[in-house]
């Protein structure tokens, strides 16, 4: 069992040359087996637990992390001083690891109290949302919410959860067509027919780029009681618009409110797994523990959604060796040179990250966050994969295509489809979602303790001797709770109207 007050250190493969620091180590500790440390080490960093020679790889969780610079000691501080990261051969072996899922009899499946929709899918949350298809009108989408929550007629309406604006800051100077085009699109008819929210008002300004008349001819959408367009160019202005469409507000209420929970399986959940604010024991604690309430939901005919493309980068071939068929792990593997092409075009790298913090929290190499990160996918087939903003409709553990900027890749998955998300963090990220509540994960005690309002779980007693499969039935229950109608800490903070965030691809005109 470990305990932190009397083990300094920890290893976690035997195939492994370091070990991870459980506390800070003063220069000269006693690590034991006759390792002293020959610097002071920082909670979370590494520590070599053999001689490591120059171009020697340098191997965490029994995989390379990267390769030593210069001879590395026994006991010596293992981080960007002494380590730099290469290419390197990887093998995809795709689908040797496949094993089909175990999926439990519907009759024994886990449930939750949702909001059933007309198509049948279900929500976690009954909002209603404002979207817009160009900047130009954020402001008065962000208007018409704010005088529908200032007018108090919300509170005749306890079944709504509230009015929110998603915004964002593009829609024109961009080509009319192409990837582009194509990622945005997706983004809002993914928002618009998210299960969370009840009914939709998108508001435009009329002369952009990304016309609503031609997206709802393209995706054959007409309007509805719950689905309502206008721009301001043809309502008259500013103040018109915000009149007619705080209108449209009161009229969509009552039919919003009139929607009720119920019973219904925890396979009607679609989970968005995340990380930021990374550091060492992410993939050691919170990481590995989401995996596990990922394979629970998997088990339940669930859907658990990896994605962060450049924070599975150097691991995709743990996924790879998962994948149900050929043509999901090729796809993978086309998405990884897709984006090994897209970093270099734009003078970039894969290696960019870590960010300064990762690095202050212990992580190295991107391949060592990678590691970590694609924990969260648990240990089930990967049985699809989707790109930026694709309708998920495979059960089970998929992956989609995103960067790796948290509110940008869970735009993504929330417009997949995506009702719940967790969101693992060791550093402290201050993030919430609308109109998908976020669960925060804390990967150490420390920080949990420092940021407890936003935590809604804390995953460093995991070095106190809880396992992984105990921590990961907590945040299975957690999940169903919040899938119920709980709040998390971040909705009582009030987080999510600014996270929404297209991935902006291509030239701006």
């Amino acid at each position: 069992m470990l305990n932190p007050s009397k083990i300094k250190v920890l290893g976690l493969n035997d195939d492994d040359n370091v070990l991870v620091a459980a506390a800070r180590l003063e220069k000269g500790a006693d690590l034991g087996g006759g390792l002293i440390a020959r610097q002071a080490i920082p909670f979370g960093h590494k520590v070599a637990s053999r001689a490591i020679a120059p171009e020697e790889p340098i191997r965490k969780f029994g995989q390379i992390i990267g390769f030593a610079s210069q001879p590395i000691e026994a006991g010596d501080w293992v981080h960007e001083h002494n380590v730099f990261l290469h290419d390197f051969q990887r093998d995809y072996q795709i689908g040797v690891d496949f094993r089909p899922e175990n999926i439990l009899p519907a009759e024994e499946q886990a449930t939750f109290r949702g909001y059933r929709r007309e198509n049948g899918r279900v929500g976690t949350r009954n909002y209603i949302g404002i979207l817009t298809s160009v900047n130009c009108s954020a402001s008065v989408a962000r208007f018409i919410a704010e005088a529908a929550t200032r007018s108090g007629v919300l509170d005749a309406y306890p079944n709504v959860d509230g009015v929110v604006s998603f915004t964002h800051g593009t829609g024109c100077g961009m080509a009319s067509s192409g990837e582009g085009y194509d990622v945005l699109q997706r983004t809002q008819w993914g928002y618009a027919g998210n299960p969370n929210l009840g009914a939709v008002l998108l508001v435009g300004l009329g002369c952009e780029v990304f016309q609503i008349g031609r997206m709802k001819s393209v995706y054959g959408i007409e309007e509805r009681e719950t689905f309502r367009t206008m721009t301001i160019q043809d309502s008259g202005g500013t103040r018109r618009t915000i009149e007619q469409g705080l209108e449209r507000i009161r009229e969509m209420l009552p039919l919003v409110n009139s929607a009720s929970r119920e019973d219904v399986p925890a396979s009607e959940l679609m989970l968005a797994l995340q990380c930021g604010g990374s550091d060492g024991y992410s993939g050691i604690t919170a990481n590995p523990a989401l995996g596990a309430a990922a394979d629970i939901l998997v088990r339940n005919g669930g859907t658990a959604i990896l994605s962060e493309t450049p924070e599975i980068y150097g691991a995709e071939h743990l996924l790879t060796r998962r994948a149900r068929s050929r043509e999901v792990g090729e796809r993978l593997i086309e998405r990884i040179r897709w984006w090994e092409d897209y970093t270099a075009r734009n003078g970039g790298e894969m290696n960019n990250n870590p960010s300064p913090g990762n690095k202050l929290g212990g992580l190295t190499t991107i391949l060592e966050k990678s590691l970590g990160a694609a924990a969260k996918g648990g240990t089930t087939p990967l049985n699809a994969v989707y790109e930026y903003a694709e309708p998920v409709t495979e059960k089970g553990f998929v992956f989609m295509d995103t960067p790796g900027y948290d509110p940008v890749s869970a735009t993504g998955q929330v417009a997949g489809g995506a009702n719940v998300l967790c969101f693992t963090t060791g550093r402290g990220s201050a993030y919430g979602c609308k109109p998908t509540p976020s669960i925060k994960l804390a990967t150490n005690t420390a920080m949990y303790e420092r940021m407890s309002e936003d935590m809604d779980i804390n995953c460093g007693d995991i070095l106190d001797g809880v396992t992984i499969a105990q921590k990961g039935r907590e945040i299975f229950e957690e999940i169903l709770a919040v899938a119920s109608g709980k709040r998390t800490k971040s909705e009582e903070l009030g987080y999510g109207d600014n996270e929404f965030v297209p991935w902006q691809i291509g030239a701006v005109m």
